[in-house]
Order: C-alpha cells, then sequence, then structure tokens
C-alpha cells in the first residue's frame, strides 16, 4: 500500500475511485420478527380499531458502510395510502382508518437509502378484527302466516341475522322481547321461531301478533373497551283462520213489532248470523224452529221475518220465535248450527197524545188557594188532576214534571203507563212565602217517553197564597241615639223609631211601648213611635244628662222585638258663676297674691268656664288679676308700704276692688264682688291671717 503513493497522482485517484465504487453495500432493514415494532415492518398485524394519528411502527435499518440512512413507503396504485413514515427515524404514523371488513391486508413497500443505493421491500400488514360491527338481519320485512290450528311448540319460521365482525363479535344469539306476555319463543342459537308450549293461536280472538326479536353479538374489543352490539326487527305474525267456529247472531237481543195497520206479508224484524271463522266464511241459511204459530214466516237466506196474518188475526201480544242459523259448507257434510230467540209485540199505533182530567173531565187548568209555608212533604190536596193516555204497551208511557221555580214542589208519579192520579207534594216550605209571592203558577208536563212522535200535553197549575203571622216586626236599628236640650219645654219630641212587619193585615199592624229604669219622663206614641217627654218633665243636665231605656214594637199576636234608646240632656247656660262670699276682706303681704273665686252649676263646657276680670279698684291702677285663676297681685312696681303711702293720705284704709266672674256660656252670665283688701309686710310683728268678712261695701 506505501508503493500506491510513488504513482502518478492521476493514476492515483483513478484507483482510489476504482477501490472506492467496489466497496459501497447496500442498506437494509433489520428483520426482528412479527413480534417486533421496528425493523422493515414485515408480519405487522393492527387492530382494525387503532386510532387515525397512532404511531404503529418504526422502520430500522443500517448500511454496512456506516452511512446514514433514509427511509420511504409507497402504496400501488389506486389504494389508499393508510401511513406516512418519517423519512429521518422511519417512525410510521397511520393516517387512515381502517376497516377489516372493507380491507383485511395492506400491501406497502417500505425502501431504505444510503443516497447511493435504495433497496425496497414490498410487506403485507394484517388487520385484525375489533367488535365494531352490529348483527344485521336479512331478508326482512318478516311477515309470517299461521294457521290458528298449528299445533302449540311447533316451529313457524326462522330468523336469520350476520354480524361481520370475527370470533365472538360474530357470534349471534336471538331473545325476544317481552317475554312473559309472549306467545311464541326462539331458539337463541338457531333464531327458530315457536309457539309457546301450552299455547294455541285463535283468529276469532286475535288475528295479527307483532312479535320484536333481538340479535346481540358476542360481545369483543374497541378502542380497549368491551362492546355488545345488537339489533331489533319486528315479525308480523298472521293467524290464518280456520272452519273451527259455529255461527253467531249479531245484534242481540232482537225485538220486533207488529202495528195495528201492518199489512199481512209485511217484514217485521231481520236477524243476521255470520260464520265465526271470518277468514273463509260460510254462507248462513235461517229457520223458524217453533214459536211462530202459523203466524209469522223467515227468508232462509236474508233471515228476515215477515207476518202472514193481518194484525187483528194475531191471538197474543207477545210471540216467542226460536230461529236456527245454519253453515253450508261443501267441506263438511255435518252443519254447524246457532240459535237466537225473537221477540214480537204486537201494539196498537200511537195516536193519542195524553191528557189531563180534572173531577168533571179533560182540563187544562187547575187552581188551588193555601196558606204559606205548608209542611215540607204535604200533599196538595185541593187538586184533583188526572192524566191518561189512552194507547197500550210502549205508546202509553210517559214521564210526568213541573215546569216553573224550581226545587219548591214535585210531582209524582214522574213516570206513567196508562193511567194516574197526579199528587203535587211540597218540597220547599220556606220559599212558599206570601211575602215574596203571593201566586205561583206552573205547567204540569206529560212527554211519551219511548216513541217517535214524542206526544205530549200541558196543564196550567195556579197556587194562590194566603198569609199568615210569620214575621216578628223588626226595627230599623237595633238602637237610637237622640239629644233635646235640658230647657225643651214638657211634651217635646226626642226621636221617632220605626219597625216594620212585612205581614198583611192586622198581622202587619204595630203598637210601640217604652219600658226600663230611664224611661219615666218619656212617652211613646204607640203607631207613630214619636218618643217625646212628659208635659211635667223639667230636664237638668246638672242633675241627670243621660237617659237609656228600651223600645218594643209589638203585633196584634204578640210578636215583637225590642231596641234600645239612648237620650242625651244637652247642657244650657242657665247658671251664672257665685263667689263663695258675697263682701270678702282679705290680708294681703306684699309680694304675695290673694285669690278669689266663683263657681258655675252648669253642667258642660264653656257653660261653666269662669273668666276674673277687675272692674274697679280704688286706688285705680294698683291690682292686677289672674283670669283664669283669680289670682290678684299688685303691680310690679309697689315693693314697699312707703310706695302704699304715698298713693294715698288715708293711712288706716282698706282698699277696696270689685271683681268680676263671667262664664263663657252663649249668652254670658256674670257677677260681681267688692274684695276689701288690707296691705301689710313681711316684716310685721304679726301676721294676719286671710279672711272672708261678709260686710256692706266701704270706700276710703
Amino acid at each position: 500500500m506505501n508503493q500506491l503513493w510513488h504513482l502518478p497522482p492521476t493514476l492515483f485517484l483513478n484507483l482510489m475511485h476504482i477501490c472506492l465504487a467496489q466497496a459501497n453495500y447496500a442498506p437494509y432493514f433489520f428483520d426482528n420478527g412479527a413480534s417486533s415494532t421496528n425493523g422493515n415492518m414485515a408480519l405487522l398485524s393492527l387492530s382494525e380499531d387503532t386510532a387515525v394519528g397512532t404511531h404503529v411502527y418504526t422502520l430500522n435499518g443500517t448500511d454496512p458502510e456506516g452511512d446514514p440512512v433514509t427511509y420511504g413507503m409507497t402504496f400501488e396504485a389506486g389504494s389508499r395510502n393508510y401511513f406516512v413514515v418519517d423519512e429521518s427515524y422511519g417512525n410510521v404514523t397511520l393516517i387512515e382508518e381502517l376497516d377489516r371488513e372493507r380491507e383485511d391486508e395492506i400491501e406497502v413497500i417500505v425502501s431504505i437509502s444510503d443516497g447511493l443505493s435504495t433497496v425496497s421491500e414490498k410487506v403485507r400488514i394484517v388487520i385484525t378484527d375489533a367488535n365494531d360491527e352490529s348483527p344485521e338481519f336479512i331478508n326482512t320485512p318478516y311477515i309470517v302466516q299461521v294457521p290458528e290450528n298449528t299445533p302449540s311448540g311447533s316451529s313457524i319460521f326462522k330468523i336469520e341475522a350476520v354480524d361481520r365482525d370475527t370470533g365472538s363479535g360474530g357470534s349471534i344469539t336471538y331473545f325476544l322481547q317481552n317475554i312473559r306476555t309472549n306467545k311464541f319463543t326462539i331458539d337463541r342459537h338457531s333464531g327458530v321461531l315457536r309457539i309457546k308450549t301450552g299455547i294455541t293461536l285463535d283468529y276469532e280472538k286475535s288475528r295479527t301478533y307483532f312479535v320484536t326479536v333481538v340479535a346481540k353479538d358476542g360481545g369483543g374489543k374497541l378502542r380497549g373497551n368491551n362492546k355488545v352490539f345488537s339489533a331489533t326487527t319486528t315479525v308480523t305474525i298472521n293467524v290464518e283462520d280456520v272452519q273451527d267456529t259455529p255461527p253467531m247472531f249479531v245484534g242481540t237481543p232482537y225485538y220486533g213489532y207488529v202495528y195495528e195497520d201492518t199489512m199481512a206479508g209485511s217484514d217485521v224484524i231481520t236477524v243476521v248470523a255470520i260464520d265465526g271463522d271470518r277468514g273463509k266464511p260460510n254462507d248462513i241459511h235461517y229457520h223458524l224452529i217453533n214459536g211462530n204459530e202459523g203466524s209469522f214466516e223467515i227468508n232462509k237466506t236474508t233471515g228476515a221475518i215477515s207476518v202472514i196474518k193481518n194484525p187483528n188475526q194475531l191471538k197474543k201480544e207477545v210471540y216467542e220465535l226460536k230461529v236456527q242459523a245454519s253453515e253450508i259448507s261443501l267441506e263438511s257434510e255435518e252443519a254447524v248450527h246457532a240459535f237466537a230467540t225473537v221477540t214480537i209485540r204486537v201494539v196498537d199505533l200511537n195516536n193519542h197524545p195524553p191528557t189531563f182530567y180534572g173531577e168533571n173531565g179533560p182540563q187544562n187548568r187547575f187552581e188551588l188557594i193555601m196558606y204559606e209555608h205548608p209542611p215540607e212533604g204535604e200533599i196538595l190536596r185541593g187538586l184533583k188532576i188526572t192524566v191518561n193516555d189512552s194507547d197500550q204497551g210502549a205508546n202509553a208511557k210517559f214521564n210526568l214534571r213541573l215546569i216553573g221555580p224550581g226545587g219548591i214542589f214535585r210531582v209524582v208519579p214522574q213516570t206513567v203507563l196508562n193511567e194516574a192520579q197526579v199528587t203535587i207534594i211540597v218540597e220547599n216550605s220556606a220559599a212558599i212565602d206570601y211575602e215574596k209571592f203571593q201566586v205561583f203558577t206552573f205547567k204540569l208536563l206529560a212527554i211519551e217517553v219511548n216513541t217517535p212522535e214524542k206526544f205530549s200535553s200541558t196543564a196550567d197549575v195556579v197556587i194562590r197564597l194566603l198569609d199568615t203571622n210569620d214575621n216578628v216586626p223588626k226595627f230599623s236599628s237595633d238602637y237610637y241615639i237622640a239629644r233635646i236640650p235640658e230647657n225643651s219645654p214638657g211634651g217635646s219630641n226626642v226621636v221617632a223609631v220605626t219597625a216594620t212587619d212585612p205581614d198583611s193585615g192586622l198581622w202587619g199592624e204595630l203598637k210601640y211601648s217604652i219600658y226600663g229604669t230611664g224611661a219615666d219622663l218619656f212617652l211613646i206614641h204607640p203607631s207613630t213611635g214619636i218618643i217625646y217627654t212628659q208635659p211635667w218633665a223639667t230636664l237638668d243636665a246638672e242633675v241627670n244628662s243621660k237617659y237609656n231605656f228600651y223600645v218594643k214594637a209589638e203585633d196584634t199576636e204578640g210578636k215583637y222585638s225590642l231596641a234600645e234608646v239612648f237620650i242625651t240632656v244637652l247642657d244650657v247656660n242657665d247658671h251664672s258663676p257665685e263667689f263663695n262670699e258675697n263682701i270678702q276682706e282679705k290680708t294681703m303681704v306684699i309680694g304675695s297674691p290673694v285669690k278669689v273665686e266663683a263657681i258655675d252649676q252648669d253642667a258642660e263646657e264653656p257653660n261653666n268656664i269662669v273668666d276674673y276680670s277687675i272692674m274697679q279698684a280704688d286706688p285705680a291702677n294698683v291690682f292686677d288679676i289672674d283670669q283664669s285663676t283669680g289670682e290678684i297681685k299688685l303691680k310690679s312696681y309697689i315693693r314697699s308700704l312707703d310706695i302704699i303711702h304715698n298713693i294715698t293720705n288715708n293711712k288706716d284704709c282698706i282698699w277696696s276692688v270689685v271683681v268680676q266672674a263671667k262664664d263663657r256660656g252663649s249668652p254670658s252670665f256674670s257677677t260681681t264682688a267688692v274684695l276689701k283688701i288690707d296691705i301689710t309686710e313681711e316684716s310685721a310683728e304679726y301676721s294676719v291671717p286671710e279672711s272672708i268678712v261678709l260686710r256692706k261695701p266701704r270706700f276710703c
């Protein structure tokens, strides 16, 4: 090798290129086996529920010369690209959803390159199953025809469902909803539908059944969780009729009528029978077995029964005919029968309405005079009413009712056949009140019940009431309040009371009276209710200002009621104020007041409120008086005897004051008095008590 360095440079480079070209080996994938997550991706298996975006594999290989390698991945033309690979790191990511049922293997061409050589390999990726499919019923809808005589336990149909999953997720079991009430069962593995053991089908009771079948797979993993899928379908089971039921009559019971104008040969009634097997019904023929007595016949195909005699030749009012209905079957020689009874009544025409009768024949107005408030349940015996319908049977049946004020009277009977005595009974005694109604007017209605004509007739019932003394007098108020001045003369009106009695005549006339401890000074007019003072009565509010007593209103039978009267005597200013002494003499200490007092004997304010004033004084302008209290004071500037001596030259004279006491009444009364006042000072050796001396006025 050392000898190569001695070669010419050009020749040396050429030899190096030849050596390098001979030494470049291709890269290759590691083969790490089926369970490996890196290598050449051979024998990789993925579950179809692998989420898109999942890192599913890592391509891994090497270059013999140690050169860096890159990875690639391609798919055949027209196929989906399920994966993408990171060319540097070989990380393979799922980019398309997998579906084993659509494609269970995916072919991928993976490649590894060192920049000079690229090695490609085709690998197959197996898609494994996940339980992502629901069972599906095939060949639906399911409609099954089952004869009604199919034995219990028989198989009637096979249900089939498929599930494209594999393993337990593709296995299917069957069951029915509402198994307890169902008449059918299903084999859980085969899907065979059977009639339950002990159960029979009956076309006449139920013609169709709807059975809900559930197909459920065996469950399996889906995205890490165990999932079970199911599907439902409805099987319609139509029960087919079989000839196993006798005929039956419809529209029973049968009643027919022959009227007095029915023509011989006329149809009376038609009976109808049908084959109990409605799926394939047979024809029906009719026959009269007995009871017709030669008077009736029946059409064997239509079932129409006709009368073959005139009604006046029929000897009975009611005929009971026994009719036989027979099936006509070509399949069986033995006929099947059913029987019914037809009741035919012979009746006349409804050509008479109900009619009311009195004692002298037909009558449409009845009158009665009675007292108010009769006892409840009492019969109005003064009314003699009979009602009659001369038709026969149902044509003579009718109802009775009273039309008018409700709930006061009731009529019996309410339902009549042919004829009845009509009775009217009191139902509400309180409502039969003369003060509310003097006359009651009703319509007595008779109307047929079950006839198409509904013939009817009416009669007027007039009830006139007589009054009774059933009311108590009632005052307009429970109490009366009155006021009267004390100076009212005897015989003065005080208040008028009023009572009423709704009864008529003498029962409504009232007499008034008063009584009680406070009634001595008062009288009441017996018919007008005016209360006035006794002629000799003198009222004095100062003696008694309140009177109360009772007033009584009484009818001619002694029924009465009471009210209370309250009378207030109003005060009048009829007293003058009176001093307790006509002439007063008082000693006044300078600086202290003396007091005069007068009393007014009136009962109420302002008549008994007294105001005081000085009318005259000698000397003048020396004294002041309190208007309300009567306190007399020296004027404020007189504070000693020296000031007094300066006012008057008579040192020993007693000063006089004329005082007036005046009330506040209207008109006002007043009284005057002369007060003698001796003035002294507090420093005197003796104190002169305040005294009052009655004597004639004396002036200095």
